[in-house]
């Protein structure tokens, strides 16, 4: 039993950072009908952003409050990362926005090796260890074997962080002008022009909203892991998208719903199955739920008007 809660807690912590990425693929797929396929390689940047900033505020700086350097370490890669989403959407998306589907596609596709080569270059092949920020935890109760529950304070805060930000950016979505603007131009982008509604200022936002949230992600991934790679954008970024297909795409609450569920099951079959299989079981209930719900679990189905 104390091994399940253990998975537990570790499932919903992973299942956490998953979510916070797959709210950005949800998000720009939801206005635009895209899949960004550079977003996973965007959370890459951020976690090599944090863990440079992160160095130059408790080596350089001398800041020793681990807590203060990481609120500026989240603060700056929110804003670098807003920055490189927003530079991305303006060279590489809104150009083609009137060709061929498959041509924002191909540059997405692009823009993401763009990306994983430059770090590689920038940073080296190597993964990119950070000092333990945060190495306290709370044991919750020992069991009859004597193994410990605990809850590390990183994962409390991955997951209240997770919480904060779903609650927020549910906000944003449902009762402001910007989402309402979102939620128009995912209708029908020319009505929503003819209204009245900067559709390119609000898709621009809209990729500087899922940037942000992948800067958290990536913080909250060196947090969790301590250790960072090049390659770290593409495994994570699909899992993440497979979260927002999962949980029905469109749908902020479906994302980080699928995040979890993702999570859970790839930690609970690593730990009572073979972990070089846990790739294979989430992605075959994902396969199971779409032959069952084919617009996700909290999705909505698309209704064609003739």
């Amino acid at each position: 039993m104390e091994i399940f809660v253990q998975q537990l807690i570790n499932g919903l912590t992973l299942g956490s950072i998953y979510g916070l990425i797959a709210i950005g693929y949800t998000m720009v797929f939801g206005i635009i009908g895209m899949v960004n396929f550079a977003h996973g390689d965007v959370f890459m940047l951020s976690a090599f952003i944090a863990l440079i900033f992160f160095l130059i505020l408790t080596t350089w700086l001398g800041i020793s409050s681990v807590v203060l350097a990481l609120f500026f370490v989240l603060i700056i890669a929110m804003v670098l990362t807003s920055l490189w989403g927003w530079t991305v959407e303006r060279i590489a998306y809104r150009p083609l926005r009137g060709s061929f589907r498959l041509a924002p596609l191909i540059s997405a596709i692009g823009v993401s090796i763009f990306l994983s080569n430059f770090v590689q270059v920038a940073q080296g092949a190597r993964n990119k260890p950070t000092p333990p920020m945060v190495q306290d935890v709370i044991v919750l109760f020992q069991g009859e074997s004597g193994y410990n529950v605990a809850l590390s304070y990183k994962q409390v805060i991955i997951m209240v962080v997770t919480a904060v930000l779903l609650t927020i950016f549910w906000y944003v979505v449902q009762k402001t002008s910007l989402g309402r603007a979102q939620r128009a131009c995912e209708q029908d982008r020319k009505m929503a022009a003819l209204l009245g509604i900067n559709v390119d200022r609000t898709i621009s936002l809209t990729f500087v909203i899922g940037a942000a949230l992948a800067a958290v992600a990536g913080t909250m991934y060196l947090l969790y892991y301590g250790v960072v790679s090049f390659t770290d954008g593409f495994v994570p970024g699909v899992k993440a998208f497979t979260a927002a297909v999962l949980g029905g795409i469109g749908s902020l609450p479906g994302a980080v719903l699928g995040g979890l569920i993702i999570g859970l099951i790839e930690t609970f079959w690593s730990a009572y199955f073979s972990i070089e299989y846990k790739d294979v079981a989430a992605f075959s209930i994902l396969a199971i739920v779409l032959i069952f719900m084919p617009s996700g679990i909290l999705g909505r189905p698309e209704v064609e008007k003739v």
